[in-house]
């Protein structure tokens, strides 16, 4: 265990011991960050270096207030979806058709393992899959979104609902759930 505020202040004056512990004590859990927003392992790596770089450049910019850990995390997101941003061309949509959705039962959600709900879900299309993690496991707004991804508040909330569509229906495939097990609602 790293005394963390210590090894901060010592990788802020360039300490490459202090670098190598910090980058050992989060790299795996920011490897994680960094696959939610990527389309392999390879991009996820890269993201993650780049990520901490950003994080050694910046690190004397942490004022100890609040969580360094969350601090770091919204560096590898960030760093993540410019690269994404980048890469890819984003269409807005802004028509919010309304989709017919299913609700799942708890007790098939509760028997599906955390590894086969994360594939599901970096097997949606990449925007929406951005959107899905920023809203669903970052916990940012629309309009947040909308800021990050250069969309609008609009595309964002439909680019979530698609999402939703879309991890319905492959939890449904899946799983193998017949129809009696579900019970049809509108988003």
């Amino acid at each position: 265990m790293i005394n963390l505020e210590e090894t901060i202040q010592k990788c802020a004056s360039g300490d490459r011991k202090a670098q190598t512990a910090l980058y050992n004590h989060f790299s795996a859990k920011m490897f994680g960050v960094c696959l939610r927003y990527s389309k392999d392992t390879t991009e996820a790596e890269d993201n993650l270096q780049e990520g901490f770089i950003r994080v050694f450049t910046k690190i004397g910019q942490f004022a100890f207030k609040g969580s360094f850990e969350g601090w770091m995390r919204r560096i590898m997101v960030n760093t993540s979806l410019e690269k994404f941003r980048k890469n890819n061309n984003l269409y807005p949509v802004e028509d919010m058709m309304v989709f017919e959705s299913v609700q799942i039962e708890e007790e098939t959600i509760a028997s599906i393992s955390a590894d086969d709900l994360l594939k599901i879900i970096h097997e949606l299309p990449p925007r929406y899959r951005m959107v899905f993690n920023l809203y669903a496991i970052e916990g940012y707004s629309h309009q947040e979104i909308a800021k990050l991804m250069k969309i609008t508040e609009g595309t964002s909330k439909s680019n979530l609902s698609r999402a939703r569509v879309i991890l319905q229906k492959k939890v449904i495939n899946d799983f193998g759930l017949e129809k009696n097990t579900m019970t049809t609602t509108l988003c």
